[in-house]
């Protein structure tokens, strides 16, 4: 039985971990959940799932969770909160493996402390590898912890990979072993079809309608802007050790095929399946062993053609901007990710339009792509300058 930590319980990558969870109690135990400040998600979480330890947001959520708790005759759950608190749960011997899925750079921390204590990490915060790169591939191989991805994406590239470069994510030698590129899949999001000149007008509402899957409104938009297929780029440099030329992003609508790696005898290897995040979790979760995930198998008579189309840079600027960023640096990357962060809660709570999103990326970008990080501290200040620098720009829109 693997006993599980789950860093963001209540978000949309939680959630679906608990539903695979369900389906197997006799192989998962869960040691502690955590949350940012959904109470009542998590004590309905506790209630089926008695975890030893709760860690919320802040001590007035902390206070209002204890006292819920108390009502269900659950008082015997610890209840922590704050960013140390996390940081405990993420290494606490406890739990063997941790599912990384708290959304943005506030996830960065605790997946570093599960990653040095030699955990299975079930990487869900990709942007743990876009702001810390080399830093936190260098904590993998100083650990031996075993870094398992869990973006739909990623985890199609790690299932087309050959055993021996599986065992060895972060530090893959993929030309040892035949392959040429990776092919990186995106729907294009609800915007693929669209002109240019209609994304002005674009509202969350609509940003956050994505086609084909069911996400948070922070990652919807990220879609829909293609900055996720740029974040996911970057991640999957670092966890394939692979350049960014040898990575291609191709626009797949149907997101039936969730990524390919092409060979150099002519090869192209692809992972298929419906779009349903509890399939990648169901697959790191039980790894190397298959199990149930509760997603129906794809049915070939009723899929569509797939279709396949070449990435319109004009209309997605964000993937470009982040390509660029990858090829210059670390500091451009931790920007990048700060300054998008503000500017897409920004754009949530109708302070910018949709097309603004780029501008305050790329300012950003350029005012901090000459930055050196050589350990973590370095990338906590740089994404602190970084998000402080895109708060002042919102004032000029």
């Amino acid at each position: 039985m693997k006993n599980l930590c789950i860093l963001g319980s209540t978000g949309s990558i939680g959630q679906s971990t608990l539903e695979v969870v369900r389906l197997h109690p006799e192989k998962f135990n869960i040691v502690s959940l955590s949350a940012h400040a959904s109470i009542e998600k998590i004590v309905e979480q506790c209630i089926e799932f008695c975890p030893q330890t709760v860690v919320i947001g802040s001590a007035h959520a902390a206070q209002k969770l204890s006292l819920r708790l108390l009502e269900e005759n659950l008082s015997a759950i610890q209840v922590n909160y704050g960013s140390e608190a996390l940081l405990d749960i993420a290494h606490n011997p406890e739990s063997d493996t941790v599912m990384a899925a708290i959304v943005g750079a506030a996830g960065l921390m605790p997946t570093l402390a599960a990653v040095k204590a030699g955990k299975r990490v079930l990487l869900a915060n990709k942007e743990a590898l876009v702001t810390s790169g080399a830093i936190f591939i260098e904590a993998v191989k100083q650990s031996g912890a075993e870094l398992l991805p869990i973006d739909s994406e990623h985890n199609a590239i790690f299932q087309s990979l050959p055993w021996q470069e599986q065992a060895r994510v972060g530090h893959c030698q993929l030309n040892q072993n035949g392959i040429s590129k990776i092919l990186l899949t995106g729907s294009g999001g609800p915007f693929r079809t669209w002109d240019f000149s209609e994304l002005e007008t674009v509202t969350p509402a609509q940003a956050c309608a994505h086609p084909n899957w069911d996400m948070g409104r922070k990652i919807s938009v990220d879609s829909a802007t293609m900055m996720n297929k740029g974040l996911e780029l970057i991640e999957a440099k670092w966890l394939f050790n692979v350049d960014v030329e040898d990575i291609q992003v191709v626009l797949h609508p149907q997101s039936t095929i969730h990524s390919m790696v092409q060979y150099i005898d002519g090869s192209v290897i692809a992972q298929m399946g419906n779009p349903d995040m509890r399939t990648p979790i169901a697959h790191a979760l039980a790894y190397p062993e298959r199990i149930d995930s509760g997603v129906a198998p794809l049915d070939f008579f009723s899929t569509g053609s797939f279709e396949f189309q070449a990435v319109d840079f004009k209309k997605y600027p964000n993937l470009k901007l982040a390509i660029e960023a990858c090829k210059s640096g670390q500091g451009a990357c931790t920007a990048l990710n700060a300054a998008n962060e503000i500017a897409v809660h920004a754009f949530l709570d109708e302070k910018i339009k949709f097309n603004d999103i780029f501008k305050i990326n790329e300012t950003s970008v350029k005012k901090f792509v000459s930055e050196q990080v050589s350990n973590i501290n370095e990338v906590i200040s740089l994404d602190t300058r970084a998000r402080e620098f895109a708060k002042q720009l919102l004032a000029t829109f």
